[in-house]
């Protein structure tokens, strides 16, 4: 019996010989007109020699995941003002199409190649590029992230596990198969209809359903382009679709793609216990850099002490991965620290201080609950590089967006710490910005939780400016003999920080009598 691929090839040379218009993939339930494939002469010539091997063959069928992804195609010929108006950006921005494919080589033949294992349009490959540009660090406004752009509640629905170790939405085997599972039901819960199957994805089914319901309603038909859907989705459909069609005509359009071989990028490799990611990439022979992008997943400098256990890496380093692995035992594959309990210590200051977490201390030290005792030793895990070489962990990411963030022409950074209490909205209202703006800036969504010391800056039009119950004064201070920051500080029931903030000294620098100091001072609560 000839193979799945190898009858594909054949039905390829069959349709390039004969001009058959019909699908490769026919037999697949889709609501659209087939799409006529074109084969070049040159490729049939290579597809029906491969077709004519023997019938154990069982090696690529296809010169690159470009033809592969063409043979695919399910969604048919659409054309439409809304395609075209999409279609003439992204000709008119060849840049951004090579920056996306370079980007997705690394990802495209694993998801095409589990679109295809379930008879799935495989233009539904390029969903990355409209969701996130195949950025798997991509997080949005909504709360989503990875490359299928996940929000918390629809992850965890579709098994996508997040805590403080490991976010799911950015891992590129769990976040495809996630996606490929939720466009299945979508498209399913769409009666076949693949189209509003993606507008489900981005608005939502609900949203999709009223529309069609309305529309019913009205005697009106319920196709994708006739009903009234968010602005977002009624542009998000036409994008997919404009991108399929410069990867069915790159030539056409003389549009440049990435070559993509028609093989795994990545292999999965299984590790076992919890590994440093830095000592991981010293182990497979990669920039740890490199090993983030394909295990975007991990949050810290480690992966996860429950798991997933394993590791993607490029095909080639992964046997000298496993031999290396195989000579290291689980209990030096991350470092650990002796740490001596002091006075005023709790499990969670202990936690935050060396980057771990509260559950990690417990297990290694066999602590119950919470109570612990001055002078007691633990073992703490501790990275192998400072945490600034981790360059791709969670706090990295943040602290380079905020380092990266700029305000409104004349408006001052100052850094802010959350105290027990505050809200995004209530330090927005303070300094008299914006959630969306505040959000931005901080690498968060306007629906984010904050937690009390963390750190975020804002950028000020009139530092002096607050909404608070409070009247805030800028003062200019002169300072007196004796005085010192700390002292000022506590005048003004100000911090140190914010001293230092607003003025052009060091937090251990030397102030002297007559110096003048700005300060931004509530004169509500002043003693």
């Amino acid at each position: 019996m000839l193979t799945r691929r190898r009858t594909l090839a054949l039905t390829l040379c069959a349709l390039s010989l004969g001009g058959c218009e019909s699908s490769p993939r026919s037999n697949l339930t889709t609501t659209a007109k087939p799409q006529q494939v074109v084969i070049d002469t040159k490729t049939a010539d290579k597809l029906c020699d491969s077709a004519s091997a023997d019938s154990d063959y069982s090696g690529p069928a296809y010169q690159d995941i470009w033809t592969r992804m063409r043979a695919g195609y399910q969604l048919g010929e659409i054309n439409n003002p809304r395609v075209e108006k999409h279609l003439q950006y992204y000709l008119k921005h060849p840049s951004y199409m090579a920056r996306v494919t370079e980007r997705g080589s690394l990802y495209l033949y694993h998801i095409v190649s589990e679109l295809d294992k379930r008879g799935m349009p495989l233009e539904l490959a390029l969903l990355p590029i409209v969701e996130s540009a195949f950025d798997p660090f991509a997080y949005s406004h909504g709360r989503a992230s990875g490359m299928w752009q996940f929000i918390p509640g629809t992850g965890l629905h579709y098994g996508l596990k997040q805590n403080w170790w490991y976010d799911g939405r950015r891992d590129v085997l769990a976040s495809t198969e996630a996606a490929v599972n939720f466009l299945s039901d979508l498209h399913r819960q769409m009666d076949g209809d693949w189209l509003l199957a993606l507008a489900a994805y981005n608005s939502g089914g609900g949203n999709v359903r009223k529309a069609i319901r309305k529309n019913k309603e009205k005697g009106k038909p319920t196709d994708f382009w006739s009903l009234n859907l968010p602005r977002e989705t009624r542009e998000y459909v036409p994008q997919l679709i404009a991108l399929s069609k410069i990867i069915m005509h790159a030539d056409d359009y003389k549009v440049s793609l990435t070559p993509v071989k028609n093989e795994p990028y990545f292999a999965a490799v299984d590790i076992g216990s919890q590994i440093d990611l830095a000592q991981a990439a010293s182990m497979a022979d990669i920039p740890l850099g490199d090993l983030y992008k394909l295990n975007a997943g991990f949050n810290r400098w480690a992966t996860d002490p429950d798991g997933p256990h394993r590791l993607l890496v490029p095909t080639e380093n992964a046997d000298i991965f496993r031999q290396q692995l195989a000579q290291l035992p689980a209990s030096s594959r991350v470092g650990w620290e002796r740490y001596k309990v002091r006075s005023g210590d709790s499990l969670l200051a202990i936690s935050k201080r060396f980057n771990t977490t509260v559950d990690v201390l417990r297990e290694h030290n066999n602590i119950r609950g919470n109570l612990i005792r001055q002078g007691q030793m633990m073992l703490i895990p501790k990275a192998t590089l400072p945490a600034n070489q981790y360059a791709q962990t969670q706090t990295q990411r943040v602290k380079r967006i905020q380092a990266n963030s700029r305000g409104n022409n004349g408006s001052r950074k100052l850094d802010y710490t959350v105290r027990s209490g505050d809200s995004l909205w209530s330090i927005a209202r303070e300094h008299d910005v914006s959630v969306r703006q505040l959000a931005k800036w901080n690498a968060m969504a306007p629906k984010d939780t904050l937690r009390a010391n963390q750190k975020l800056v804002i950028w000020s039009d009139n530092p002096s400016t607050s909404k608070k119950d409070g009247i805030i004064r800028k003062v200019a201070y002169k300072v007196r003999s004796g005085d010192s920051l700390a002292r000022i500080a506590g005048k003004f029931n100000l911090s140190v920080n914010d001293i230092v903030r607003w003025n052009s000294v060091s937090k251990s620098g030397y102030i002297h009598p007559g110096q003048s100091l700005t300060l931004f001072v509530d004169v509500t609560r002043t003693n």
